[in-house]
């Protein structure tokens, strides 16, 4: 769940959201990164220390300002980290304060998007309270103003985060918001399903949550899980997205191995994680294989799950053994798109002949393709 973005929605109180625009060396927070400030609460983070503080105190400053002024509304600051505020980081970095409006009409709308994994693209003024402009990643406008004439159309998306200067010399915050790219399904709403679920609620990741029996689910979910109650688990498997995630671990032995099946037919599957001993995943493999699923793909099953050398049998401990495995899973699934998106960018661009030595321009390529995964 992005926290900064679920208490916007949520939170009526008056609050200023700061965003880090720029960051000119070493910093501790990447472009894009968010926190919220309400007169009492604070809600994610631009990673803390002096800098957080005196984002803090602007933050607040800005709330006890009256709304009508221009300066209560967006201001853009410079922190040089070493000279003035003594963090070992040393860089420089240009902090974005925004009032949000009351009705966060936009904030919803963008929520929404995010919560159906659409990326986004939104546009601030940072010299007037014009309202922001929320395009797709085509740049094809959503809602709020509209595209302002004086800017190109053009969105350059190997930068998530950038401050515009337009054509008369306005400035403007742009800014992926992108959707999290883990997906994980997990079929099961017991204990130890109910656990896990409950860990990735502030990770960076959308579940699709399984199971028959509604009332095994709570009332009260995070924002990045959607519930599925079905009695037809299997068609969620075979109509979900590649790269995928999936982590079985239902109520009945003979449903884990039909969705194991499943999951096994297909061949673009990010992870798959089975619940279970290596007595059970004996008779698994041992079924799966009569039913025709070949010996290669059964490499593929990861059970038991969770880390080596974590053995504690409680929901909370496997939970956070799975989700550690999984941190470690999608970072790596990551690298590997990024490695491999680096690879096409640097062969578009290689002269004609020179495809077999194109190191330096692969290199620059993934430096881009890690600027834009960041969120």
């Amino acid at each position: 769940m992005k926290l900064w973005l679920n208490a916007v929605v949520s939170h009526p109180a008056p609050k200023i959201l700061v965003t880090v625009a720029t960051v000119l060396g070493s910093g501790p927070r990447e472009p894009g990164a968010k926190m919220l400030v309400t007169a009492d609460e604070l809600f994610d983070t631009i990673g803390g220390g002096h800098l957080e503080m005196k984002a803090i105190e602007i933050a607040r400053s800005m709330l006890a300002m009256p709304e009508a002024e221009l300066a209560a509304q967006r201001r853009r600051e410079r922190f040089p980290l070493g000279p003035s505020l003594g963090q070992c980081c040393g860089g420089v970095v240009h902090l974005v304060f925004e009032r949000v409006q009351p009705d966060a009409a936009a904030f919803h709308h963008l929520n929404q998007r995010w919560r159906a994994g659409q990326d986004s693209w939104r546009l601030l003024a940072l010299d007037s309270v014009r309202t922001p402009t929320l395009c797709d990643v085509d740049g094809r406008y959503l809602s709020g103003s509209a595209w302002p004439v004086t800017l190109p159309m053009q969105i350059d998306t190997q930068n998530p985060c950038q401050v515009l200067t337009d054509t008369i010399g306005r400035r403007w915050l742009l800014e992926a918001c992108l959707a999290y790219r883990a997906h994980l399904m997990l079929f099961g709403a017991g204990h130890v399903g109910a656990a896990i679920v409950h860990a990735l609620a502030d990770l960076p990741c959308r579940i699709t949550w399984v199971d028959e029996r509604e009332d095994m689910f709570p009332t009260r979910l995070a924002d990045n899980v959607t519930v599925e109650a079905t009695d037809s688990p299997e068609a969620l498997i075979d109509t979900a997205a590649p790269h995928t995630s999936f982590l079985v671990m239902t109520h009945s032995h003979a449903l884990d191995q039909n969705l194991s099946e499943h999951i096994l037919r297909r061949h673009d599957v990010c992870w798959f994680g089975l619940i279970g001993s290596q007595t059970k995943r004996a008779q698994f493999e041992r079924r799966l294989c009569e039913r025709g699923i070949p010996a290669t793909r059964l490499h593929d099953m990861v059970c038991p799950i969770g880390l080596a050398g974590i053995n504690g049998k409680q929901p909370a401990v496997i939970a956070a053994s799975v989700v550690a495995q999984l941190l470690q899973v999608w970072e790596e699934h990551e690298l590997h798109q990024q490695k491999q998106l680096a690879r096409v960018l640097a062969r578009i661009g290689a002269p004609a002949g020179q495809h077999q030595s194109v190191s330096d321009t692969e290199n620059q390529a993934l430096d881009a393709c890690h600027s834009l995964a960041k969120r």
